[in-house]
């Protein structure tokens, strides 16, 4: 059986991967070398210099390939790093497109370095894919949407947008890193390029910080590969074997973690100091048609509002919890807890993240993998007044 034609649980364990030549090693080895020998000038083995090639790396790339349904996997020292690489695809007085409800960090970079280097940003709500034609012109070069997006979950119609974005010959990114490939893969839907903060979801143990595109496209793997390597952002080896190790586990990880967070989203929803929860897999969500179209499951994030809206209510709540560490990230097997509005959105001016619904009550949860009924019984004690 060809390894392309493997179902996807499959690929998580083979995709992109071959038994290491050497010795034959199931899992490949950390190369941790920062050079190779060349027999002769211009005769190697492949690989020449770690910033340019690992086979650790390769490995890596292969498998992101895989399981994301591309051609070209590139891994990258941050998540910031893979959206900074795609960014140097741009010149001065290019134009993107770009959905307003995102990771603080992506409009922070947006807006406090390309945007003052000629790059102009358009900021929509992409829920509706009718918000984006208006703004299309001859210098649109990139649409960049998140869905589910950070920190309010909102789920936008990946297909739609692409179906735009190939009319007018538009590079569409899409940030999958709250779905993981494992609920949905944006390239099967039109989309030109994957992004992941690989640190999340696809590492699953908090034990890494990484980021990563996919493509299918040659000669956009070929631009991508040479800001790679000219530019030098990549992980090193050990970081890659971790990754490889994580996308082993992705499926039975992520099933775990969209059960506890149906659980806990159902909690919150029905609980009296609760005024709001963000999570597509409700009923109640506008999303949730098509989230249920688009995804294989809700994903592992839940978000909502305290009651009384403010910092003081939240500091309250996460003085209390005890297995819901509070800490930055999400996507790990332990449960976190984040405040926006001080963490992943700090970047941001008050009026930027209230624009977004960004308020000083939100709260964004991680569920990790643990009994539901314990995170509930922690989330019901935090609650109490």
């Amino acid at each position: 059986m060809s390894k392309d034609n493997l179902r996807f649980d499959s690929k998580l364990i083979h995709g992109g991967q071959i038994p290491d030549k050497a010795y034959g090693a199931v899992v490949p080895p950390i190369y941790q070398t920062s050079t190779f020998k060349q027999d002769s000038l211009g005769v190697h083995k492949g690989y020449e210099y770690s910033r340019s090639g690992n086979p650790t790396r390769a490995a890596l790339e292969g498998s992101l390939a895989s399981i994301e349904s591309g051609n070209f996997g590139f891994a990258f020292a941050s998540g910031l790093a893979a959206i900074d690489a795609v960014m140097k695809l741009l010149n001065p007085g290019d134009e993107v497109i770009s959905a307003d409800n995102l990771y603080g960090g992506t409009h922070r970079m947006f807006t406090q370095i390309y945007q003052d280097k000629g790059v102009k940003f358009h900021f929509v709500d992409a829920g509706n894919p009718e918000n984006i034609r208006p703004l299309v012109n001859a210098k649109t070069r990139i649409i960049w949407i998140e869905s589910p997006t950070n920190p309010l979950l909102q789920v936008v119609d990946i297909k739609k947008i692409a179906e735009e974005s190939k009319q007018h010959k538009i590079l569409l990114v899409v940030d999958n890193t709250f779905a993981s490939p494992y609920l949905q893969r944006p390239l099967e839907m039109g989309a030109d390029i994957v992004m992941h903060s690989a640190t999340k979801y696809i590492g699953g143990h908090s034990d890494l910080v990484m980021g990563a595109l996919i493509v299918s496209d040659k000669e956009l793997a070929d631009r991508l590969y040479f800001i790679q390597k000219a530019t030098g952002a990549i992980p090193g080896p050990m970081d890659c074997f971790l990754a490889l190790r994580g996308i082993k586990t992705l499926a039975l990880r992520m099933e775990r973690h969209c059960e506890n967070a149906a659980v806990v989203a159902a909690f919150l929803e029905s609980h009296p100091r609760v005024e709001k929860v963000y999570w597509p897999g409700l009923k109640s969500n506008p999303d949730y048609a098509l989230a249920t179209a688009q995804m294989k499951h809700y994903g592992g994030v839940v978000s909502f509002v305290i009651k009384g809206n403010d910092r003081e209510e939240v500091v309250g709540f996460v003085e209390k919890l005890e297995l819901f560490s509070l800490a930055e990230s999400l996507g790990g097997v332990e449960s976190l807890v984040a405040y926006p509005t001080s963490m992943s959105h700090g970047g941001m001016t008050q009026d930027e993240r209230e624009r977004m619904g960004v308020t000083d009550g939100l709260i964004r949860l991680s569920v990790g993998i643990e009994d539901s009924e314990d995170l509930v019984a922690d989330l019901a004690n935090a609650l109490k007044s």
